[in-house]
């Protein structure tokens, strides 16, 4: 999530002011001295601290959970897509045990996005995909999330977003005075566009029909005024269809890969008791880098209460290595703060990984983990360098062709001798 910001912010301070000491401390005061000269949009008021699980959004209840300790309402949904589900298969005169039910969590990595859209074009060349009971998405996983909700029809449009798209396709960077008094380094309105692209009303019909049958689309954005995770129900807001749905829609998208500091915001309207506010959200890799379902939803033990039992499989797409990198770092202040940085995104994402584990196997859910192999060292010269993933594409594309060897374990975890002889 953050290799961006801290690629940009550096290029800026490193390579493009080359400025002393001396004229750096005027530079700031002088910033300091136009604090109210900000050429960022103003916003309405945050929600209220004592009112903040009340916010909805106008005409749209109930498309959107918090994520955390107790997630009520996202447990319900969940309860509900089971009914949905239950009645699809009786209108289609389906009887006898459920089916399994097949997981993908889809994780943030930039233009690594390229690996999961490798993967999941072989994977359907293979014959063994299957249809998706639940898809999340954070970051960039979020924008490939609702594509593979909607299966291999889909596989051509993300083959061509991550393989043809470059950086402009994708942000307008902005000099450093302008994205320092404003609310980031670059304008994120080429992404916009090209979600628009993509993502139509009909497109929304589609979520919206699949939906209906009880599957989930599921999308992660942080609620920064509230410092929050929010978990948005996909499905549900295409119910609602219309342009006011899709405008959400696509703003819930990008807001989930508008990296702080490096894109600006998404500013999202809601409610309460009809006063108006607005939410800052941002990229919901601030939170985790990849999540499926809550911890404190027992998965098992709550559906045998309403009488299902049914295999249920896993499957995790980290667009990341998970190998330590090594490199020598630069001593300076940026050089520092960047590699502790993208240290710390590591180590939240193997730690996401670990909790996934945790609850799958506490539900006995069937734990699949896919992610970018440490023998990969294609050139990366640039964030969204096109190059750079066509070859992380083909790399995954011909792995999955073969049959991926997903991992069984989180990095570094050693299964019970007893339970690593039956694997």
């Amino acid at each position: 999530m953050g290799k961006l910001f801290l690629m940009s912010f550096k290029d800026f301070v490193a390579n493009k002011l080359k400025i002393g000491s001396l004229f750096l401390g005027l530079f700031i005061a002088l910033i300091l001295s136009l604090q109210g000269c900000s050429t960022t949009p103003g916003r309405l008021p945050a929600v209220p601290r004592e009112v903040t699980s009340n916010a909805e959004i106008p005409g749209m209840p109930g498309v959107r959970y918090a994520a955390g300790a107790d997630a009520p309402e996202l447990t319900k949904a969940a309860f509900d897509s089971l009914k949905r589900e239950r009645d699809y298969l009786a209108q289609q005169g389906r009887t006898g045990p459920m089916p399994p039910a097949v997981f993908l969590a889809i994780s943030g990595g930039g233009d690594n996005g390229a690996f999961a859209a490798g993967l999941l074009n072989a994977w359907t060349e293979t014959g063994t995909r299957p249809e998706f009971k639940l898809v999340t998405g954070i970051s960039t996983g979020a924008l490939i999330a609702p594509f593979v909700f909607l299966g291999p029809k889909y596989d051509s449009t993300l083959k061509q977003v991550y393989t043809t798209i470059s950086s402009k396709d994708v942000l307008e960077q902005r000099s450093f005075l302008g994205g320092v008094l404003s609310d980031a380094m670059a304008d994120n309105r080429p992404l916009l566009t090209l979600t628009r692209k993509f993502v139509t009303e009909d497109l929304l019909k589609e979520i919206a029909a699949e939906y209906a049958k009880g599957r989930m689309l599921l999308v992660a954005t942080t609620d920064l005024d509230a410092r929050r995770g929010i978990i948005w129900d996909m499905g549900k807001i295409a119910t609602y269809g219309g342009p006011k749905a899709l405008d959400l829609f696509i703003k819930v998208l990008v807001a989930s890969t508008s990296i702080p500091g490096a894109f600006p915001p998404m500013m999202i309207n809601v409610e309460v008791n009809g006063t108006p506010y607005q939410e800052m959200h941002v990229d919901g890799g601030v939170v985790a880098q990849v999540f499926a379902y809550p911890a404190t939803l027992r998965l098992g033990e709550e559906a045998v209460s309403v009488g299902v039992r049914r295999e249920r499989k896993l499957y995790i797409i980290r667009n990341a290595r998970l190998d330590a990198d090594w490199m020598q770092v630069e001593r300076s202040t940026m050089g520092i703060a960047s590699r502790a940085v993208a240290s710390m995104i590591q180590s939240q994402g193997i730690g996401d990984l670990y909790r996934i584990y945790a609850t799958a196997n506490r539900d006995g859910v069937d734990y699949n983990l896919a992610f970018i192999p440490a023998s990969f060292n294609a050139p990366h010269k640039e964030e969204f360098d096109t190059e750079y993933m066509r070859a992380l594409y083909d790399a995954a594309y011909k792995m999955a062709l073969k049959g991926y060897p997903w991992a069984k374990v989180p990095p570094g975890f050693a299964l019970p001798r007893a339970a690593a002889t039956k694997k």
